[in-house]
């Protein structure tokens, strides 16, 4: 028996089940789905983060649209958002690495 105590995709207990094992699952109420959702995000960046794979990231773009779903918003809103963000704080395209801040106060 092997534990996992994840939020899946819908056809993966169908796999399992194919494959002859038994999937024992329940149905996440609100609650639970959207910590679940939460920790799925964190789950995916990370294994995208490690492997650099656009598979990885493919991943997380499908839990960002399952979020998106779940809180009646959608990609256009969210693109908006993204874009007002970057015209306030600018983009990654430059490569900019803040070592640290420096205070120019007599007492640092």
């Amino acid at each position: 028996m092997t534990r996992y105590d994840k939020l899946v995709r819908d056809r993966i207990p169908e796999i399992v089940a194919a494959d002859g094992k038994r999937p024992v699952v329940h149905v996440a109420d609100d609650e639970e789905y959207e910590r679940r959702l939460r920790e799925k995000l964190r789950e995916e960046a990370d294994e995208f983060a490690e492997s650099g794979d656009l598979e990885e990231l493919a991943d997380v773009l499908e839990v960002i649209d399952a979020v998106l779903e779940n809180q009646g918003a959608s990609r256009a809103r969210l693109e908006r958002l993204r874009r007002e963000k970057r015209d306030r704080r600018g983009k990654f395209s430059k490569r900019i690495v803040l070592e640290r801040v420096e205070s120019d106060d007599a007492d640092s």
